[in-house]
């Protein structure tokens, strides 16, 4: 059944015109699909890149920090973008990043992991774990407090900060003070009611997308029942001593009951979890439709969040619009 009629009017037209990924038949047009043009830069943050040890050579990061700050040292938020496993680039999220830097008061690292199938599992988390340990290594240079890092990432990317922050707790370290996995992509085994609803070609990552994506990242594993939760974050067993979480899912994502479940057994496992369900809203509605009302309160409640996170002792109460 299609859930056009279900999609708030304010994002339809959008989702209406939305091709669809072909991530199997022309992965390289996919790809093209969500390659943003240049960000206009504001003039309050400074942007640079660099190349870093990454777990197989060099790796690019982007690094945002406040224009002419005046603070020796500041929290950190590691940033890893969207994409299924399959797509995107630290570029697409250029203003994103910005609006952390000013609101959260904060530097950012975004970190230019390899992608699948060119880079299967463990590629994507090796990468994202030695940009979290660089940055943590380099706080005297970058300005980092290392006691107030937090990692966010949103799709795909907030499935590897859901499986970083396993990883981080395992090998005991670098510290993290809070996550955020927004809308995160974290079982392959597809078999949610969600998982099943969004089935309609053209929809912002379907059915068909997500069993696609989840064969490029892990193929052969991909049929093993004992895979390793940095592969797959909902096979952990055990989610207690990760840091606090902040998430939120739209109503009429595939990642809906999969984000639902990672959320009650965070609260079971007795980790503070903050949750958001929007209804009438598909996936990456904030990013296809950022002018809507929606769109702009999902995003300043995220933001606001990690802004609360990062300064705990200067926290302002929660944004009226959440």
């Amino acid at each position: 059944m299609s859930i056009v009629k279900r999609i708030l009017p304010e994002l339809r037209e959008a989702y209406s015109q939305f091709p669809g990924f072909q991530l199997e038949e022309n992965l390289e047009w996919s790809r093209s699909l969500v390659s943003a043009p240049p960000a206009k830069r504001s003039e309050h943050v400074n942007r640079t890149s660099q190349k870093i040890p990454g777990a197989a050579g060099e790796m690019l990061v982007k690094i945002y920090e406040p224009a002419g700050r005046d603070i020796d040292k500041l929290p950190a938020m590691l940033w890893i973008h969207g994409g299924g496993y399959v797509l995107g680039h630290p570029d697409m999220d250029d203003e994103l990043c910005e609006r952390f830097v000013q609101t959260a008061r904060c530097v950012v690292v975004s970190v230019d992991y390899r992608l699948a199938p060119e880079h299967p599992y463990p590629a994507a988390i090796e990468d994202c774990y030695a940009g979290l340990v660089w940055m943590t290594e380099e706080a005297e240079l970058l300005g980092i407090d290392k006691n107030r890092v937090a990692i966010a990432g949103a799709s795909g990317g907030g499935g590897l900060t859901a499986a970083l922050a396993l990883m981080a707790r395992d090998k005991g370290g670098p510290s993290i003070i809070f996550q955020m996995p927004l809308y995160p992509m974290l079982d392959n085994r597809n078999i949610t009611p969600s998982s099943h609803e969004i089935t309609e070609g053209g929809a912002i990552w379907n059915r068909t997308d997500n069993l696609a994506a989840w064969n490029m990242y892990l193929g052969e594993k991909n049929d093993v029942s004992g895979i390793s939760p940095y592969a797959v974050p909902s096979r952990a067993h055990n989610l207690a001593g990760l840091p606090p979480t902040y998430t939120c899912v739209g109503q009429l994502d595939l990642f809906r009951d999969e984000t639902i479940e990672y959320v009650t057994q965070l609260a079971q496992a007795g980790v503070d979890v903050e949750f958001h369900l929007y209804p009438g809203c598909f996936h990456l509605f904030e990013i296809f439709v950022p002018e809507a009302e929606v769109s702009q309160r999902a995003v300043q409640c995220y933001i606001d969040a990690m802004a609360r996170a990062l300064h705990p002792k200067h926290s302002a109460s929660p944004s009226e619009s959440c």
